[in-house]
């Protein structure tokens, strides 16, 4: 006969099984999948909204009203540019800049030269009352700049001689071109446009970015070592990090991963390093990490290289419409002649002005790649979201689907708060 101990530990077994079995229907219904309790109670829309609702009124009416303002700013630049070429062929200045560079030497590439620099002078100094409000009043008048004028005049006229030495390079070579290949130009000379738009890119970081503000090698361990940690695990190649003086110019926060070939460099500003938290500054190093990582600068080349083959094409139909037209009233003898500059600047900036939506979609579309992969990297969305908040000082927080189509090339910063709360509700408990 069984005792009573017998009949008594089956059926508690059975019961301990038929609760754990309860528990775990339970956990289903209260959890389901497993995960845990906290995120069906995680809302994206309303963290995010949390978020945006931490920006004062008048600071968000501000930023709003700056970035607005831009939008005029790109039409006025566009429409000021064609009046000084207006200005230069009708009035034909461009025409007396060519014959002074001819009397002064017959060599054609020397003549060229001396062309381009004083086309380059002329119309600095034309558009220099533009570039004084947008670029110095503007910026104080909405709190973003830290420059007193001389710093600012200092740095223009630094400007002018980087743009003096490579734009008149890059008009030898065009013009050369043109000279010698009259039925192919186009081709070649978006070639050569593209060659020296990857030299640029190969020497600024190096060459012409320490013209204008001073990098020194960060020692602070706490910032330097996760961020190396984070190049490392990504298979970039540095074991420095670089510090930029941005805060003598301005108090926007950035940071880039560029350069290649030998030249690459990570670099934060000092803006960043002063204003923002150690996972915000993971945030975006892990952004701009991804831009280095998924080859976003060979990318944009590629892309560059067809508008660039397709508006030299629009280019060399444009210009012997216009020359067949008013070539005699403008003393401008063919394509050749480089007094057609000022003409050929006008159509090529037209182009350019008009495929501006596109253009800001396809920017768009690597700044959100390189949003995902610096929060699959650094894992700070929370990071990502402080970071937005104060790029929002001078961007348009909450834009409309079109205006953030046609005019914004990089997310809205209500855009990468809901990007990086929607990651954390996937995979942060």
């Amino acid at each position: 006969m069984r005792t009573t101990h017998q009949l008594i530990c089956p059926i508690s077994n059975a019961m301990s099984k038929v609760c754990l079995l309860l528990a775990f229907v339970l956990s289903l219904v209260i959890n389901p999948c497993g995960r845990a309790s906290e995120k069906s109670t995680f809302d994206v829309e309303k963290e995010t909204r949390t978020y945006l609702d931490r920006i004062p009124r008048d600071k968000k009416a501000q930023s709003d009203a700056y970035f607005q303002g831009g939008y005029w700013l790109q039409l006025w630049s566009f429409v000021g540019g064609a009046a000084i070429a207006a200005l230069l062929v009708q009035g034909r200045i461009s025409a007396r800049m060519r014959d002074l560079a001819q009397r002064l030497t017959r060599f054609k590439p020397l003549q060229t030269g001396l062309y381009a620099v004083q086309y380059i002078i002329v119309t600095a100094i034309l558009s220099f009352p533009l570039s004084v409000y947008s670029d110095f009043f503007r910026e104080h008048h909405y709190g973003l700049s830290n420059q007193d004028f001389g710093g600012w005049l200092g740095d223009w006229a630094k400007g002018l001689l980087v743009s003096l030495i490579l734009g008149s390079l890059v008009m030898m070579a065009l013009f050369g071109i043109v000279r010698r290949l009259q039925r192919t130009w186009h081709i070649w000379g978006a070639l050569v446009a593209l060659a020296f738009l990857v030299f640029i890119i190969v020497i600024g970081p190096v060459y012409i970015a320490p013209l204008f503000n001073k990098y020194t090698i960060l020692n602070d361990a706490k910032v330097v070592d996760p961020i190396l940690r984070l190049a490392r695990a990504n298979g970039i190649a540095a074991d420095k990090v670089y510090e930029m003086d941005a805060s003598k110019q301005s108090k926007r926060v950035s940071a880039n991963v560029s350069g290649f070939l030998g030249t690459m460099r990570i670099t934060l500003n000092d803006n960043l390093l002063n204003r923002c938290s150690l996972p915000e500054i993971e945030a975006v190093m892990g952004h701009e990490m991804g831009h280095y990582v998924m080859n976003h600068v060979l990318k944009m080349l590629l892309f560059s290289g067809i508008l660039v083959v397709a508006g030299f094409a629009l280019l060399r139909w444009g210009i012997e419409r216009l020359l067949a037209r008013y070539g005699a009233r403008w003393r401008i003898s063919g394509v050749g002649d480089v007094a057609v500059t000022p003409v050929a600047v006008f159509v090529f900036s037209a182009y350019l002005f008009v495929l501006t939506p596109f253009t800001n979609s396809f920017i768009r579309m690597q700044e959100f790649e390189a949003d995902m992969f610096g929060l699959n990297t650094a894992r700070q969305p929370d990071g990502m979201a402080e970071a937005a908040l104060k790029l929002g000082e001078y961007r348009k927080m909450e834009p409309g689907p079109i205006e953030e189509w046609v005019f914004f090339d990089h997310s809205s910063g209500a855009t990468r708060i809901r990007t990086a709360m929607r990651w954390k509700a996937e995979n942060l408990p």
